[in-house]
């Protein structure tokens, strides 16, 4: 019997500092629900807009897998390992903190918000030599499918992870169905809709939902509305 979990978009934690509004689908920073601390290796799932020129200072992460999936926007990544980057709506960023990294993210433009999601993984090897990588995707290539954009693996799609975790992102006409099968027994995913309705195995899910799923093996995903957008998460439960 499969277990879930539903988090409805209205029901994360919101932290609005002018310069950033963010939606914390887990616990983080001022915002502590002891139900929502991780969803088995996911550990942050924050859904944020920066205004035009602002952004997060130069700070140290170590030990944790951080990936950025812009929206909307630029993005300037830098960091203590040497990367000047700006990332896109297109591009998938990760960095593998391991022993210890500084790095800082700010809007480039003063009149456009950036908006993306920084996604936190813990990973399954500490200490590793800190390392950062960007790739960018064709995102016809998730019209009616799902585009992988991180896996475990450095030869296949998208970038690379220090996890058993793998992520995709799709687009989908109205009513378009498709299946998808775990790659991991001991797997689960999570679901966060970035646009419109999505049904996840008969649960109807709405803009900004997030649904966890697990103790399955095969999971099928209809769309309700027109350019509905999904972003899946696979990773391990047991950390």
């Amino acid at each position: 019997m499969a277990n879930t979990v539903l988090h409805k978009a209205d029901t994360r934690g919101v932290s609005n500092h002018g310069w950033l509004n963010s939606h914390h689908t887990f616990s983080f920073a001022g915002y502590n629900n002891p139900e929502r601390i991780h969803f088995g290796a996911l550990r942050v799932l924050n859904d944020d807009i920066v205004e035009g020129g602002m952004g997060f200072g130069t700070h140290p992460h170590s030990n944790m897998e951080i990936i950025s999936i812009p929206l909307e926007g630029d993005l300037e990544h830098q960091d203590s390992m040497g990367n000047t980057t700006v990332i896109k709506h297109g591009d998938v960023q990760v960095m593998s903190a391991g022993t210890g990294v500084y790095h800082s993210e700010y809007n480039k433009n003063k009149d456009h918000l950036v908006k993306f999601l920084q996604i936190w993984m813990f990973p399954n090897k500490e200490n590793v030599t800190p390392r950062y990588d960007q790739v960018t995707l064709n995102i016809n290539d998730r019209h009616n499918k799902l585009q992988q954009v991180l896996s475990p693996n450095p030869d296949d799609a998208g970038v690379w992870a220090h996890q058993d975790a793998w992520f995709s992102l799709g687009k989908f006409d109205k009513d378009f169905s498709l299946s998808y099968t775990l790659h991991q027994e001991n797997n689960g995913v999570y679901f966060f809709v970035l646009k419109g309705d999505i049904t996840v195995n008969g649960q109807e899910l709405n803009e900004r939902d997030g649904y966890g799923i697990w103790n399955i093996d095969k999971l099928d995903i209809t769309a309700n509305s027109q350019d509905a957008e999904l972003l899946l998460m696979e990773v391990p439960m047991e950390i």
